[in-house]
């Protein structure tokens, strides 16, 4: 079978697609014809790494699991004799991140509890945009405690042109919030058509200094400091952020939630992630098939051309995702 690997850190073409041996199931796993993959920012950030002291735990000087990809949907072909919520011919999908990774290859060969059914009438495309991105986006919309996004509140979301903005953008509305999006000039039309109330062009507007103040903020991708951020929260109100780079997750880790305490006002990294959550995944596919949240696919691009498919994200080209089809 074909496979996408990553040998080293480094550029995009350190990522090499190479012929490997078909994975046999044993114990509790399941081999999976992989039909479709989309790419997330994670498979991006696994190239440095960034933050750059995740080295610590995905490998010093290599990776340590070379295979990359990590949503992915497709059919069951052979299962291991200690599986038993699969059979083959199954629809599947899942969230390879605590998995191992693989999903940019013909087969994939995860446990079983990293898998869930597809629903009837899903695509395959639809269902790998699924897994990663839209869980980031319901679970940046919910703080540990319970607490979530009421009818009413404003909510802005930095990054709502990416891989978990436009989802974050439909699911917020879909509970009565007033959304602003964040992105670049070229990319206003596409959040506008998501539902988003506003849209402010990062080239031109720092949202941190307009005077406005939302309820909540969703941050896709560090770029602000704390304190600044800060001066965008209202009184009690939420800052989430996804990723970034070293220095501003640890901000976001040690001094934002500090700083959110001596203010009021509930700030830092989204540490209660739950990976491919099946409550979660449950309410979201209920959205999708409602017609109440739209998966934005932008581009599709065959596994032999996954360099050009990651460069068109890295790029800040993708609007929605990006398909990968073995």
């Amino acid at each position: 079978m074909k496979a996408a690997f990553q040998d080293r850190y480094g550029p995009l073409e350190v990522i090499a697609v190479r012929d490997v041996e078909r994975p046999i199931p044993t114990g509790d796993r399941v081999l999976v014809r992989v039909h479709a993959a989309s790419v997330n920012r994670a498979d991006l950030d696994a190239l440095g790494p960034r933050p750059a002291f995740a080295r610590l735990f995905v490998g010093l000087r290599r990776p340590k699991d070379p295979r990359i990809g990590i949503d992915v949907a497709g059919v069951v072909e052979a299962v291991g004799p200690d599986a038993a919520r699969f059979a083959v011919g199954d629809r599947v999908f899942g969230d390879l991140f605590s998995h191992g990774g693989g999903a940019f290859a013909e087969y994939v060969c995860p446990r079983e509890q990293a898998l869930l059914p597809i629903s009837a009438g899903m695509s395959f495309e639809v269902a790998a945009t699924i897994p990663h991105s839209a869980i980031l986006a319901i679970q940046g919309l919910r703080l540990r405690g319970g607490r979530t996004i009421k009818p009413g509140d404003s909510l802005l979301v930095d990054g709502a042109s990416g891989n978990v903005g436009p989802f974050a953008v439909q699911i917020a509305k879909s509970m009565g919030a007033e959304v602003t999006g964040v992105c670049s000039p070229a990319k206003i039309d596409f959040v506008r058509s998501l539902g988003a109330d506003r849209v402010l062009d990062y080239t031109t507007m720092d949202y941190t200094r307009t005077g406005e103040r939302y309820d909540w903020i969703i941050d896709t991708d560090s770029h602000h400091s704390i304190f600044a951020v800060r001066r965008a929260l209202k009184p009690g109100g939420v800052y989430v952020t996804l990723g970034g780079t070293s220095l501003p997750i640890f901000a976001a880790m040690v001094v934002a939630p500090l700083v959110g305490r001596l203010t009021g006002r509930r700030m830092g990294l989204m540490l209660w992630w739950e990976p491919f959550k099946a409550e979660d995944i449950a309410t979201v596919v209920q959205l999708i098939e409602a017609g109440v949240v739209r998966p934005a696919i932008d581009r599709r691009f065959p596994l032999a051309e996954i360099v050009a498919a990651l460069r068109y994200v890295d790029d800040g080209h993708a609007r929605g995702k990006v398909i990968i089809s073995p």
